[in-house]
């Protein structure tokens, strides 16, 4: 891969004025009827603006990743990443920080894989509109945010979950060569930032499994468990975007038609890949949005679709082993599933929690906590083997 050394690195940072409008991207300007829908599709978000107490930081955020794309765009990959692409860190300094970017050729090399222009990319996540946040249910400490367009989703980390994922990166990704189709998050970086000389912030970059957002109607977040698994719905009318959790989808059901059988299959394939990390405390994210009434029937089955593959990867492995699918025209196809009245979004997320001491201890306090009830806190092995249960016991 022609990139740079391996190892760390420290540089200084170019700016996003000393290169091209840090805003454009292939899909050229944005015109004022496109700007009244961006609108309307951020009902529930808020943008992250001067006043707001993350605006310092995201502004950061966004100054430090457009000058760590622009390192990809000047070198891009030219094949697979080997093993010094995987523990590659360069830090970028700027003006009152530094930004840190970790495996960067191994994630350049995953972004072409997927079809992700690096000028798009740069294009969402640099400084050419706020990033957007949430009213979060997770009862973690992290930071959630947008990108301006939703296409990205960006969370902070604790440092033992960054070591967790950039050692599991070299099968995360061979996992993905396997299973082109599978339904794990794509992640698409992971950084470093830090203020002045204080402690290293660590966040990670994934595609938004809830994109595009315009007609999305619930979102969910399943663990196949009970306890602290209900939300409180936002009023009706409410312009809050709540993603809800296990109990609240008591009673429903999801209608996948002949995906069903697909489903499940690759659940399997997913948490298996999962289990055999050590990794527990993952969900499954679900949306559902409504097909118009032209988007239902044979005409449009996805059995009359054209068949589409991620490109760029490559594998040794047999078609019918890898799993794959008719996927949809539609952006963010690897995360969509239409059934015959409803289009569903699905992703596995959160693949960072090792089932080490911490964890262990924990599964003996809440097993005393909560007798005879279902938490999240469980081996590995039983931990997949009860989300796919869930799966097959909520799908027809």
């Amino acid at each position: 891969m022609a990139a740079p050394s391996p190892g760390p690195r420290e540089v200084l940072a170019p700016s996003p004025e000393a290169g091209c409008r840090p805003a454009t991207s292939t899909s050229g300007r944005r015109g004022l009827l496109w700007r009244l829908r961006d609108k309307q599709a951020r009902l529930g978000l808020f943008e992250i603006g001067p006043g707001h107490e993350l605006h310092q930081l995201t502004c950061m955020m966004q100054a430090g990743l457009w000058a760590a794309t622009q390192v990809s765009m000047d070198h891009p990959p030219t094949g697979p990443p080997t093993e010094e692409d995987f523990s590659e860190v360069l830090t970028q300094v700027h003006e009152g920080f530094e930004l840190g970017t970790l495996a960067g050729p191994a994630f350049a090399w995953l972004r072409h894989s997927l079809g992700l222009a690096e000028g798009d990319y740069q294009a969402a996540l640099g400084p050419g509109g706020p990033y957007l946040q949430f009213l979060s249910t997770s009862k973690s400490k992290a930071s959630f945010f947008l990108s301006h367009d939703q296409r990205f989703f960006l969370k902070t980390q604790r440092r033992r979950e960054v070591r967790a994922l950039l050692a599991h990166l070299p099968r995360y990704v061979q996992h993905l060569q396997r299973h082109p189709h599978s339904l794990l998050a794509r992640l698409l970086g992971v950084h470093s930032l830090r203020v002045a000389r204080g402690k290293k912030k660590f966040f990670i970059i994934m595609q938004s499994v809830f994109y595009p957002t315009g007609r999305i109607s619930e979102r969910y977040d399943i663990k196949g468990c009970e306890v602290s698994r209900w939300v409180e719905p936002a009023p009706e009318g409410s312009p809050l975007v709540l993603v809800l959790k296990d109990l609240n989808f008591q009673g429903k059901t999801i209608d996948l038609g002949p995906q069903r059988s697909w489903l499940l299959h690759q659940m399997e394939l997913d948490t298996a890949f999962l289990r055999e990390l050590n990794v527990l405390d993952y969900s499954l994210l679900m949306a559902f949005q409504r097909l118009h009434e032209d988007e239902r029937g044979p005409g449009s089955s996805l059995l009359f679709r054209t068949a589409r593959s991620v490109r760029g990867v490559q594998s040794p492995e047999e078609p019918g082993s890898q799993n794959r699918r008719l996927l949809p025209d539609s952006p963010n196809a690897l995360h969509i599933l239409d059934g015959p009245e409803q289009r569903y979004f699905l992703g596995l997320v959160d693949l960072a929690t090792v089932y080490g001491l911490r964890k262990r201890l924990e599964h003996l306090w809440k097993t005393l906590r909560y007798p005879g009830r279902t938490f999240s806190t469980v081996s590995p092995a039983r931990y997949a083997r009860r989300l796919c249960q869930w799966v097959e016991a909520h799908t027809e």
